[in-house]
């Protein structure tokens, strides 16, 4: 595994995570604006929003990889998830198993908060991180649906 440590975001992380958050947009080909991405900073930053980030730094301390995440009720379990929004790494970091460092950290959260899954989802032709993914995970059969609002 690369030499990199998973941190929760601090303040210290803007730019990097600015920049990792754009390319994530980019990659899904979604209009991101300056705006969009400062209230999901502020929504990060609030403790009474559900949204946490982790990041992977590498040796210098710039952020590399990032993971949001929130925890989300599962009432026909009776129990508490962990559900990934956004995993990106930067470019230059793929194949350094920085996506496995951040779901593994994720993972370790989820225990320490005694969450009964970590779940995502991907698009379907997004094999690169879908190898990862069928290497760390389990895929489910279940299907995602839309009513856009």
């Amino acid at each position: 595994m690369s030499d990199v440590r998973i941190v929760p975001l601090q303040e210290r992380h803007r730019e990097d995570w600015n920049r990792l958050y754009a390319g994530y947009a980019e990659f899904y080909r979604v209009t991101q604006t300056q705006e969009m991405r400062d209230r999901v900073w502020s929504w990060i930053h609030d403790p009474a929003h559900g949204t946490e980030a982790f990041v992977a730094e590498d040796a210098e301390g710039h952020a590399v990889g990032l993971a949001h995440f929130r925890p989300f009720a599962r009432p026909l379990s009776a129990s508490t998830g962990g559900y990934l929004d956004d995993l990106f790494v930067d470019p230059q970091m793929r194949g350094k198993r920085v996506a496995d460092a951040l779901l593994e950290a994720l993972a370790q959260e989820g225990r320490r908060r005694g969450w009964s899954v970590i779940r995502w989802i991907t698009a379907e032709d997004n094999s690169r991180a879908r190898a990862v993914y069928d290497r760390v995970a389990k895929l489910t059969p279940w299907r995602t649906y839309d009513i856009p609002l």
